[in-house]
């Protein structure tokens, strides 16, 4: 049955018609292109490369950045986008996030001009693939106890460190590693192929299976002066990237939870026990009432974002609060909808599962719901509930 998006509260009024042709172009792609074969990915735990240059071809790697071959679309546009490709699979928008977020982003705002022309139009393409390095073993929700380093050398730097759970990490052409350079937190754009880095996959997932999730290991790395990134030293450099991507989280979430409402209600109406179909009793009404009620909140919540997004005025702890709401919302969804489902919930022929293991990943990176918590705490309170 095709795809019907929950839009109880007529929306569509709200967005452009530019803003909705970019949704409804990535629809379509979802609906035609990922739909009949992520399943499949899922189990094999795999990653359909060959997406790669179609999202190149449609715009979306980078699509709010300005010039370089980027598409230039609003942040509106951008989240949309990041709704309908998470409605597929939540690597799928990992994957897009990743590139356009977490490393086209920070070249666009900090970079040289030498290092925008050299990756801003091979990123946007799809022909070459970037990572970004931050989270370490030891320091997730800490980054400012990072342990990797950069030294100075005779015409550049040698970098040491490993990072963890770094999604494109072993597909990857570039790799955004940050790194204490005199006790300063700076960026440097890293071929993978450099002599000394390796990148390792992680096995053993049972959530985000369609995206490649690495390790990577430098050991003395040797990159030249026009690897580091100019524009921006300290912490804000990686934490303006995050925000960029927890932008696109906030969007994600809800494409997965509006794929997991369509397909209980979808289901729930077909279901037929002891005298008419499921959908019709009290128990699950209340449950579909429930996503409905959730999702057009968390739908709202999004479209307000966007709008100040781009007018220059949306803070870190908005998108805080957007990204624990819209989250904590999908994840309840989708354990709804498979309890709708019933036993037929846990099989690989319907969706809902495969949204709810993804979504405890969701849930945890980027910023933990608790840690933005404790954002959105600071930010009311003014008193900080865990060291700076």
């Amino acid at each position: 049955m095709a795809y019907a998006a929950l839009d109880y509260y007529a929306l569509d009024e709200l967005f452009t018609h530019e803003e909705r042709m970019a949704r409804d172009t990535v629809r379509e792609l979802v609906s035609s292109r990922i739909m009949p074969t992520i399943g499949k990915h899922f189990s094999n735990g795999t990653f359909p490369h060959e997406l790669v240059p179609v999202f190149g071809e449609m715009g979306l790697l980078g699509s709010s950045i300005h010039g370089y071959g980027c598409a230039g679309m609003n942040a509106t546009a951008y989240g949309l986008i990041c709704q309908e490709l998470e409605r597929g699979d939540s690597g799928i928008r990992s994957f897009c996030s990743v590139q356009s977020s977490l490393v086209m982003y920070p070249i666009s705002a900090y970079g040289s001009e030498e290092q925008k022309q050299k990756w801003l139009p091979e990123m946007a393409a799809g022909r070459v693939i970037g990572c970004f390095g931050l989270t370490e073993p030891d320091f997730g929700s800490n980054p400012s106890g990072m342990l990797t380093t950069a030294t100075r050398t005779h015409g550049g730097y040698r970098l040491n460190g490993t990072k963890r759970w770094i999604t494109n990490g072993s597909v990857a052409h570039v790799a955004l590693v940050w790194a204490k350079l005199d006790g300063v937190v700076r960026g440097f754009l890293v071929p993978t192929k450099t002599k000394g880095f390796t990148a390792r996959d992680i096995h053993g997932k049972w959530s985000l299976r369609a995206s490649v999730t690495s390790e990577l290991i430098l050991e003395d790395v040797e990159v030249g002066e026009d690897a580091l990134l100019p524009g921006v030293t300290g912490l804000k450099g990686p934490l303006s990237c995050l925000s960029q991507a927890r932008f696109g989280i906030c969007y994600g979430a809800v494409g997965a939870a509006m794929a997991c409402y369509d397909e209980a209600l979808s289901y729930s109406k077909d279901r037929v026990q002891f005298s008419r179909p499921i959908a019709g009793y009290q128990l699950v009404q209340k449950k579909l009432v429930d996503m409905v009620n959730e999702i057009t909140k968390a739908q709202l919540l999004c479209w307000r974002m966007g709008r100040l997004k781009e007018a220059g005025t949306l803070t870190p702890g908005q998108i805080s609060l957007a990204k624990r709401n819209n989250v904590a919302m999908a994840r309840e969804c989708a354990r709804d909808a498979r309890d709708i489902l019933g036993a037929n919930g846990v099989t690989d022929d319907y969706q809902c599962g495969r949204h709810m293991l993804n979504l405890e990943s969701v849930y945890t990176y980027e910023g933990t719901h608790d840690i933005h918590t404790l954002v959105v705490g600071q930010d009311v309170t003014g008193l900080p509930a865990f060291d700076r």
